[in-house]
Formats: C-alpha cells, sequence, structure tokens
C-alpha cells in the first residue's frame, strides 16, 4: 500500500481524505492540522498530528492547504528527500521545501464540504520535479480517479485561469439570476432545467455551436430592454462586458 500523508483541512484535503480512506491500495497514514477539532469527525484520532515536527513517515505528503501558504507549510514539515505535492491549480512546485522531491497533485473540481462528489470523474493533473517520481504519482492518481493527466505548469496555469471562467464566474452570474428573481418573487428553480440543459448542450456541442440569445442574434431591442429593466449599475456593466464579448466573438466566426 502507498503511505500518504495529507497536510490541510480545506475542502479539498476533506475530499482526499475520504477517497484515501476508501481505497485499498492507499493508506492514510495522518491528517496534519493546525487544530484537531477541525477535523476530529473526520478520521480517528490517532491519525491526528498538529505538530510538524512529529509528522510520521509517508510515501507521499499531499499540500491541501490555500496557494499563499504551500511555501511556508511546507517549510514546516521536518522530512528530508521525500515526495511532497500540492493541490493548486496556480502555483510550480518549486516554492516547497527544496530539501525534498517535489510536485503537483491537482483535481480539477469545486469543492464543498456538504456536497459529495465522486472522484472517478475528477480529472487529477499531475507533475513532478523527477521522472521515477511520476510513477508514484501516477500510482496514486489512477488508484482514485478514471481521468488522470501529464500536465505541465503552464498548462495547469492555463486550466486554473480557465476553470475560474466555467466555474467560479458562471457560479456568480447564477447567484445574480437568483438575486434577479428573488427581487422580482420569481422562484429560481424555474431556471434550474434551463442551467442543466446548457450544461450538458458543451458535452456535443463545442461552446461557440451552444450558444443562444439575444447578444447572438444581435437583437439589440431586447438587449436594451433588459438593460432598461436592470436596476443595479454592477449588474448593468456585467450584462453589458458580456454582451459585447458574445457579439464581437460571432464577428470573428
Amino acid at each position: 500500500m502507498i503511505k500518504i500523508s495529507i497536510i490541510g483541512s480545506g475542502n479539498v484535503a476533506y475530499h482526499l481524505v475520504k477517497t484515501i480512506l476508501k481505497t485499498e491500495s492507499l493508506d492514510l497514514v495522518e491528517l496534519v492540522v493546525r487544530n484537531s477539532e477541525s477535523v476530529k469527525n473526520w478520521v480517528e484520532t490517532s491519525k491526528i498530528c498538529t505538530y510538524f515536527d512529529a509528522v510520521q513517515d509517508a510515501d507521499l505528503y499531499i499540500f491541501a492547504v490555500s496557494d499563499d501558504a504551500i511555501e511556508s507549510v511546507s517549510e514546516k514539515l521536518i522530512v528530508k528527500n521525500r515526495l511532497l505535492v500540492h493541490t493548486s491549480g496556480s502555483t510550480a512546485f518549486d516554492v516547497m521545501n527544496p530539501n525534498n522531491r517535489r510536485g503537483v497533485f491537482y483535481p480539477l473540481q469545486t469543492f464543498s464540504k456538504n456536497k459529495k462528489v465522486n472522484f472517478k470523474s475528477i480529472p487529477i493533473c499531475i507533475e513532478t520535479e523527477y521522472e521515477s517520481d511520476f510513477i508514484l504519482l501516477e500510482k496514486v492518481a489512477n488508484a482514485i480517479s478514471d481521468k488522470v493527466y501529464k500536465i505541465n505548469f503552464a498548462q495547469r496555469k492555463a486550466l486554473h485561469v480557465s476553470a475560474v471562467f466555467v466555474c467560479n464566474f458562471v457560479n456568480h452570474l447564477y447567484k445574480i439570476g437568483s438575486d434577479i428573481c428573488l427581487e422580482n418573487q420569481v422562484p429560481f428553480e424555474i431556471l434550474l432545467p434551463l442551467i442543466q440543459e446548457t450544461g450538458s448542450k458543451i458535452e456535443i456541442l463545442a461552446p461557440e455551436n451552444a450558444q443562444t440569445g439575444p447578444a447572438k442574434r444581435k437583437d439589440i431591442v431586447t438587449i436594451n430592454s433588459h438593460l432598461k429593466f436592470l436596476s443595479d449599475e454592477n449588474q448593468k456593466d456585467i450584462y453589458k462586458i458580456l454582451t459585447k464579448s458574445i457579439i464581437d466573438d460571432g464577428k470573428k466566426l
């Protein structure tokens, strides 16, 4: 079995812990956190460590911490010549403790602790400093996912930026749509079939071919009517920017 230690107590750490515990070929040796109370329901107490200078031996240490904490937290880990990897989409592996071999184990998904995920369908992007370590990291990735990709730093950064557009920004647009519905006493759930169809369409159509709506049609009358309806200036600005982007994109085709 491959011995793994997880460092962190956020959403990614939570789902990795739950998945590794269910995977026969992997052994969760330890969960390293600052506050044991925050993870006491995740694993048995004997697997929780709150002292970085007392971590157990493992084949792989996965740092599931915020991007700005990767460097400082990895420096606290008193191990040498071990494989350390982080789960960030936009950080190079060379920020980690140089006394060790380094890499990246990036699961490209949005994680919330109160929402179950199926790791088998989650793409995992991996990269290592040394080719010999890639074999081990690939074994771990293949044990929990059916979608494993060898991705370098530049490619991973491009994926992360793309993910912000297709996930974080889109979710914010859901929030705006929900606000507009709420203000006008309309159930947001009426929009759910539309949201689901929009997401499923791009599984068979390229995004440019799936685009519909007034901006795609260059329906200026409807666009102006929407802008007149909106009272929130921030919503108006976002509407204008996205409308212009869709119209300009149509000119390139």
